[in-house]
Order: C-alpha cells, then structure tokens, then sequence
C-alpha cells in the first residue's frame, strides 16, 4: 500500500490511471495542473508522483525543477507524456526523474515503473525541515519520549495542539493526522468547505471525497459556532 499522486490535465487519464492503482491497493490523489499537485503533495507527501509534463499552468518538468530546487524532491517522480521529444525526456531526468513513461501507457510498463519507483529508497528531509517544506501546515514537530509526535499549528485556538503516535503503521498515522488537520479546520472556518477548500488548495469535490473517506463529521465545525 501506497500513497500515490497522478498529476495530469486529462481527466480520462487521471481516472483510469486511479483505477489501475486503486485495484493494486494503493491509495491515489488526483491533481490537474501545477497548483493542486503542490497543495496535494504539502498535504499527503506522497510515495510517488506520477507527472505529466505538457500541462496548461506550469509544465512537470518546471514543476520538477521547482520541488528539485526548493528540497521538496524527497519521493520518487515518473515523468508522463505524449509529446515529449527525446531531449525532454532527458532533461528530466538529470533534474531527478527516475523514469518516463510515453503515451499512451501500457499497465504492464505503467506498473513495472510504480513497482521499481516504490522500491527506490528515497532520503527523507530532516524533522527542522518539515515547516519550510509543508506551505499548508504550519506546525513545528517534537518528538516525545513516549512514541509519540505533538503537531502545534500556529493558531493555538480549536485544538490546535494534537498528539499522535509514532507505533502506528504508516497510513493509519497519515490518516489520523489528516482528520485532525481538515476537523481543525472546519471548525476554523465555520464548516464552510469552500472557505476549507481554498484553505488547503483542493478543489471541492476532491475535499468532500477526501472528507468522507477519512471519516469527518462535516457538522462538527458548524456545531461549534
């Protein structure tokens, strides 16, 4: 299990792209252009990224160079496109691609290159590290003796403060910290999921998915007004 983001303006390829890797059993968020795929990336830290690279805002391999440049390039990228020549291919993978996949994508070369980019070990930043490279979450990490990771928001108000155990598998420790972090949030902003929605940069419909899978009571920022 993994948490995979595709990034691509086709919403035909962004479907059957979550299909294929949602039956595999991975865990897939979506994004259509350069700014949903840093929103998305801050917020879920993703295992790997599937980038297209002929996008309408800012092409991948800007977008590549910018998260290489900024230290945000901690995960695996597989490069997508239809259209790319030969020198685009590998411009993007001197700046830190580890592979790229030509349009259309067979499943048999698409999962042979989640499969190797997965097993890629990939260098983590640094704990200090984390609050210039989360734009979304502005929280300063501290491990505690007991196993334990206290996230204090800078807005000490709503319960700003949560602590969350390290001992727990990996996703179900992402998934407590992401409830606490949208709960916050609704509760910040009244329940307004289009006020939480520019919040975090996620797009409505995404933002609601995202809600009810990990289980938040959407009522629960109006009932604290």
């Amino acid at each position: 299990m993994a948490n995979i983001l595709v990034v691509d303006d086709e919403l035909g390829i962004r479907d059957l792209l979550s299909e294929i890797l949602n039956d595999e059993g991975h865990q897939v968020d979506l994004a259509e252009n350069a700014a949903q795929a840093r929103a998305a990336r801050a917020l879920a830290r993703p295992d790997l990224v599937l980038l297209d690279i002929w996008m309408p805002d800012t092409d991948g391999v800007t977008l590549l160079k910018e998260w290489s440049s900024s230290g945000l390039l901690t995960m695996p990228v597989i490069m997508m496109s239809g259209h790319a020549t030969i020198d685009t291919a590998v411009e993007a993978t001197k700046i830190g691609a580890m592979a790229f996949l030509e349009k259309p994508i067979t499943l048999q070369k698409l999962l042979k290159a989640v499969e190797q980019g997965l097993a890629r070990t990939v260098a983590r930043p640094p704990a200090n590290a984390l609050k210039a490279t989360s734009p979304l979450v502005d929280f300063v990490p501290e491990v505690i003796m007991a196993g334990s990771v206290l996230m204090a928001t800078a807005d000490r108000g709503l319960q700003s403060t949560q602590s969350f155990m390290l001992e727990k598998p990996l996703r179900d420790a992402r998934d407590e910290f992401e409830k606490a972090y949208f709960e916050f949030h609704l509760a910040k902003e009244g329940g307004s999921m289009t006020r939480v929605a520019e919040k975090t940069g996620l797009e409505r419909t995404h933002l609601y998915r995202k809600l009810k899978q990990l289980g938040v009571d959407l009522t629960r920022g109006k009932r604290n007004l």
